[in-house]
């Protein structure tokens, strides 16, 4: 039994045993208490509550108030803790109620931001989220799968996923790919009939659909049997529920976070060693310490980075765009390759029959006719030449035939086989690429319906017919026949050898003339575009030079084939049409270009594609494809349009733009504070600052930054993939840190020897000239070149200058004399003011330097298309 979360009952497992398979229909549904005409809505929603949701991974659904509790775990909250504690206990009343209203603050803050982002992201995932279509109360509707519950009907056709595991209770022509589970790559009948032997496991059970599987062919209906936890996949949820491989972006994060905990360690020592020698009371050098590792830790960071990724996901839902995954908004960003078929992305995905020839290159109804019955009768997946064909003139009128068997499409054979009876005689029809016909046939019918052998020079007539039409532009099936035995009996791939040969349809699908604009747009952002198509080489060639594309290589699936690893992988760089690829091959094509430094994105929408969806960076699928591929995707785009693309990808790189500010803000302006306090114990009898002063400046710094991740970005940063490079963000941090360091040291100058500042004035005076430093340098690290050419988000304006504004007042204010702080002169605040406008300029001129310095990251492209 599984628990769905903290204070709530388990859930129960169904009421049928493990090997249900083993039983007949009306049992395993007489076990399960219920019809096989599906459940009323009253039960589906009982059952609901009974055996949980559909969900293998079982995520927890944890209360807001624990969600809210967790966030004091983190360590740094915990030291805090204890030290208000301490300072309760030895009546520092004033440093305990500070210490405790900062914790409180920071943590609702971080907790309430990554709340409302990650509630936004969820309802944009539920949007395109796995349905089903299922029975209940008497009607076929579109359900979440994951309110499936056992007992439960759903209908399954080619292109579904698998949502449960369950009895079929009818199958035609139903085959499915059980790879997940079994490792068998091809696909297995099915058959909605009792076993006539026991089955040990799911592999042998042909009666049997298991979540996680997909149908290739064929359609029927599943009675549910096991749903979430209890299914197969579902016994192994602690192997679904692993992280997927780190991204570039995430390794930087965890290795800044190793710098920042590094120099924290040693700050606070170095503090705790200093005021120990100097005599200075245990208490209050510990509280100071641990201010100052607050100081320096970005707390906000995770926050920042959920509420700017989902910003993202936002901004994209508007263009038409869903992220179901988060960091997959990086990925995008930092995304040089795009890898997508030609149908939809470079034509209209409207296709016409625009021919149909025989043998001898002439119209011809016959094979229009036959081709017909071959799509009418498939249950495979349809695919758009299917529909062009049934959509074309029916030429053969009110024939009747009747269909016996089936060997639907795959990948490798590349072919559909229909049986049929008609006229009591039995014929095999047979549709798929020509090149795979023209193997398989050792005859060819003429005009006058007779057979004649199909010899060397006749096969080289066809196969010279065949690239004509592709040269044409027209992609080309090929339709042959095979007279077959009466009676009934069941066909196999063997059944496919000896055929008749009988001609040609072709289709044209026109180019769509706004991909080509597109696709340059991508080249000027330094994204290129590789083709990786099913189709022959000569038609993708004539639609690149129809759209005015210049490319280089072309590599068929034929040629790819006989290429080891090594020698594909030297072979891509130059390529840029992958043709006749099998689905194994596009995912051998994605895997060598990532090993050669990529960032490669997938777009794709078909059964096959889903593979190459894995394998790839980022997987991008449409809403009108299959199942498998939306579900193996990240990104589903509402509208088959490379314009959207495009927009991902900007969204992307200015996601990862504000990440990088925060970051940039927080290494360099906090770690040359932090240094200042750590120097300044060396030689003031007095903390620099009071650890109350320092956790509130820490406070009002966090506020400035809220309104990152709703800022503009520059032009700059949109123009090329943006990677996380950690040597960048070091060089950043100790060019600008010493910078501020250095003001401080003038600024400590200038409260000690100009003005005689005693302790509480110069405490004071340095809590105000480093809070206007650290909020207002804000405006100048959050672009690259002039902060007037680019301004700020109003958001962001608004909480810098309200941080800077509260650091100014705050010591005229009761609370700022409760925290140890007293009326500055305003001499002494203009020349803070004078030294915070000396460090603006200086930062200004590193940042640029610094900026201009700062090498293209990843691996350069030539600019293709």
């Amino acid at each position: 039994m599984t628990s769905p979360g903290w204070g709530r009952r388990p859930f129960e497992k169904p009421p049928v045993p493990e090997d249900y398979w083993n039983l007949a229909p009306e049992r395993a549904a007489e076990a399960l208490s219920a019809g096989l005409t599906g459940l009323s809505v009253s039960e589906a929603a009982a059952r609901l509550a009974r055996y949980g949701p559909n969900d293998a991974a079982q995520r927890r659904h944890t209360p807001l108030w624990l969600q809210f509790l967790a966030r004091f775990k983190n360590p740094l909250v915990l030291i805090l803790l204890v030290a208000s504690a301490a300072s309760a206990a030895t009546g520092e009343i004033t440093s305990f109620v500070v210490i405790t209203a900062v914790i409180l603050l920071s943590v609702t803050l971080d907790f309430v931001q990554e709340v409302r982002a990650e509630s936004a992201v969820e309802a944009l995932r539920r949007s395109v989220a796995l349905t089903a279509r299922t029975c209940r109360g008497g009607n076929w509707i579109e359900l979440s799968a994951d309110q499936l519950v056992p007992g439960d009907l759903v209908e399954l056709k080619a292109g579904d996923l698998i949502p449960a595991d369950g009895l079929l209770i009818k199958a035609r022509d139903l085959f499915i790919t059980q790879a997940i589970l079994t490792g068998e790559p091809y696909p297995v009948e099915k058959h909605a009939a009792p076993l006539k032997a026991p089955a040990a496991g799911p592999a042998e059970a042909d009666n049997a659909g298991f979540l996680g599987t997909s149908v290739v062919s064929g359609v029927g209906q599943l009675l549910i049997c096991r749903t979430g936890r209890a299914t197969i996949l579902g016994g192994v949820a602690k192997a679904l529920g692993e992280r997927a491989p780190v991204t570039a972006f995430e390794t930087g994060i965890r290795h800044f976070g190793l710098l920042i905990m590094r120099l924290t360690a040693l700050l606070v020592l170095f503090v705790l060693l200093v005021n120990g020698l100097m005599g200075r009371p245990l208490l209050e050098s510990f509280l100071f310490a641990i201010a100052l590792a607050v100081g320096l830790t970005p707390e906000l960071l995770p926050m920042v980075t959920t509420v700017t990724l989902a910003h993202g996901a936002l901004r994209l839902a508007k263009r038409r765009v869903i992220v179901k995954h988060l960091p997959a908004l990086h990925n995008l960003g930092a995304m040089d390759l795009l890898c997508t078929d030609k149908t939809g992305t470079l034509t209209e995905a409207q296709v016409k029959v625009d021919r149909a020839i025989d043998a001898e290159g002439q119209p011809s109804d016959r094979v229009l006719e036959l081709a017909r019955l071959n799509s009418q009768f498939c249950t495979g997946v349809r695919s758009p030449l299917d529909s062009a064909i049934l959509a074309s003139p029916d030429p053969s009128g009110a024939v009747i035939c009747t269909k016996l068997d089936e060997v639907p499409f795959d990948f490798e054979r590349r072919r559909v086989s229909i049986l049929i009876e008609r006229e009591g005689r039995a014929q095999l029809l047979v549709k798929g690429a020509p090149e795979n016909l023209l193997r398989l046939s050792n005859r060819v019918e003429g005009k006058d319906g007779a057979a004649r052998p199909l010899d060397a020079a006749l096969r080289a007539q066809l196969t010279q017919a065949f690239e004509k039409l592709s040269q044409e532009g027209l992609r080309a099936l090929a339709v042959a026949y095979k007279p077959m035995p009466a009676g009934p009996r069941a066909m196999a791939i063997a059944d496919e050898s000896d055929l008749i040969f009988v001609g040609f349809v072709a289709f044209i699908d026109p180019p769509k003339q706004e991909a080509a604009v597109v696709i340059r747009e991508l080249a000027d952002s330094q994204v290129g575009i590789k083709i990786l198509t099913g189709d022959n080489e000569h038609v993708t060639q004539h639609l690149c030079q129809s759209l005015g594309l210049d490319v280089r290589g072309t590599l068929t699936g034929d040629e790819l084939a006989k290429l080891t690893d090594e020698a594909l992988f030297s072979r891509v760089a130059d390529t840029d049409l992958f043709c006749r690829l099998t689905p194994q091959q596009k995912t051998r094509v994605v895997l060598a270009l990532r090993r050669a430094g990529h960032v490669v994105g997938f777009l794709g929408d078909g059964i096959n594609d889903a593979p190459a969806l894995h394998a790839a960076d980022i997987g991008i699928s449409v809403d009108s494809a299959a199942d498998v591929a939306k579900e193996a995707a990240d990104l589903i785009l509402l509208d088959h349009d490379l314009e959207l693309v495009r927009a991902a990808v900007e969204e992307g790189r200015r996601s990862f733009e504000n990440i990088l500010k925060y970051i940039l803000m927080g290494t360099s302006s906090n770690f040359g504070n932090m240094f200042s306090m750590a120097g300044a114990t060396l030689f003031l009898p007095f903390l620099p600052m009071l650890p109350v002063q320092v956790l509130v400046n820490n406070l009002l710094y966090d506020l400035s930054e809220l309104g990152i991740p709703f800022d503009r970005v520059d032009r700059a940063a949109l123009a090329r993939p943006q990677r996380w490079d950690m040597r960048f963000v070091q060089r950043f941090m100790w060019t600008l840190g010493p910078v501020s360091s250095v003001f401080d040291f003038l600024t400590f100058f200038t409260l000690l020897y100009l003005f005689k500042a005693g302790e509480a004035e110069f405490q004071t005076g340095w809590f105000v000239e480093s809070m206007l430093t650290q909020t207002m340098v804000v405006l100048l690290i959050r672009t690259r070149g002039n902060p007037f050419a680019n301004l700020p988000d109003r958001v962001l304006a608004a909480t810098v200058f309200v941080a800077a504004g509260l650091a100014v007042l705050l010591p005229y204010t009761g609370l700022g004399r409760w925290i140890g702080m007293v009326p500055l002169p305003l001499p002494l605040l203009a020349a803070i003011a004078g030294l915070a406008a000396g460090y603006f300029l200086l930062v200004e001129i590193a940042k640029r330097i610094l900026w201009r310095h700062a090498g293209a990251p990843g691996p350069r492209l030539q600019r293709r298309f």
